[in-house]
């Protein structure tokens, strides 16, 4: 799984830097606002790719008398590092370009820059954003891609999707803040397009920030998972009663179970030791991400 996301996240790297050497020489020739915002956009996101990469090889670090839990959430944490990044360095850099050069408009030189260069990061781009997709569907086979990715626990299984989404949006938009320019000899339209780009990234930045504080802040488990547990404690009839499982996310595969059972009265002490063991065999068995499992045995009143 998680080398199918490392996949995802070195493609991305490899586009964005071929795309943004390429994005910063036509913003050198063309003075183009947008393609130096984009470039810096690229710039950016080869950082995250970076940081997605440090974050998932941090994550991978055993457990330990300080993080006896692990440490997966690093994940998580270096995941909210790169929502702050798109946002200030992205979004905020492209809107205040954007800005500046609706202040002292001028028009577009040497076009063909833009053009051939906007052609070639939209063939990377999307060959990228292609790839990640693939990636994300083959660990989630069933149901809405962006239902899918609000679902998902691992971040560095969607963020390459988001950012790659932006960049091809913010291409796009740029494409048609160069051709009104040149076409329509409308000198604002070039900081138009860099202020739209900073906003689509904002949006992004926010989704991001937004999923990834719900991940740190501490997540149950998907009800796919909670329904396993729950099937699995109603086929054992020596389970009388059970609470509703607790479970918590310490990472995209590292789940935390604990349960409450009663369980039949006449159960003798080493009978249910041995249930509670094999109970928890079980559940890791058919629940592969789940990592701890707590038993707690509840008189019934």
């Amino acid at each position: 799984m998680k080398h199918k996301s490392n996949i995802a996240i070195y493609g991305a790297i490899t586009a964005n830097v071929l795309i943004a050497i390429s994005k910063f020489i036509a913003a050198f020739f063309t003075g183009s606002s947008a393609m130096f915002a984009e470039g810096i956009h690229s710039i950016v996101d080869t950082g995250n790719g970076f940081l997605l990469l440090f974050g998932i090889k941090k994550g991978k670090r055993a457990s330990d008398k300080t993080h006896v839990f692990g440490y997966g959430m690093e994940t998580y944490f270096w995941s909210f590092i790169v929502s702050l990044l798109i946002f200030a360095f992205g979004g905020g850099f492209a809107i205040y370009e954007g800005v500046h050069s609706i202040q002292n408009p001028e028009i577009i030189k040497e076009p063909i820059w833009n053009y051939c260069v906007l052609g070639a990061a939209v063939l990377f781009e999307g060959s990228s954003l292609i790839i990640a997709i693939r990636s994300f569907k083959k660990l989630n086979p069933k149901g809405n891609l962006f239902k899918n990715m609000i679902k998902s626990k691992d971040p560095a299984n969607f963020v390459i999707i988001l950012e790659d989404s932006a960049a091809v949006t913010g291409l796009i938009i740029a494409f048609l803040g160069v051709f009104i320019s040149i076409h329509f000899q409308y000198e604002y339209a070039d900081g138009a397009a860099s202020i739209l780009i900073g906003v689509v990234l904002l949006v992004v930045a926010i989704f991001l920030a937004r999923e990834t504080k719900g991940l740190l802040l501490g997540e149950s488990a998907t009800p796919e998972v909670l329904n396993k547990l729950e099937a699995i404690l109603d086929s054992d009839h020596d389970i009388l009663d059970y609470g509703y499982p607790k479970t918590n996310h310490f990472g995209p595969d590292a789940i935390l179970v604990i349960l409450e059972i009663v369980f039949r009265e006449n159960l003798l002490l080493e009978e249910a030791e041995n249930k509670i063991a094999a109970l928890s065999n079980e559940i890791k068995e058919k629940c592969p991400k789940v990592s701890q499992v707590y038993i707690q045995i509840i008189r019934k009143a």
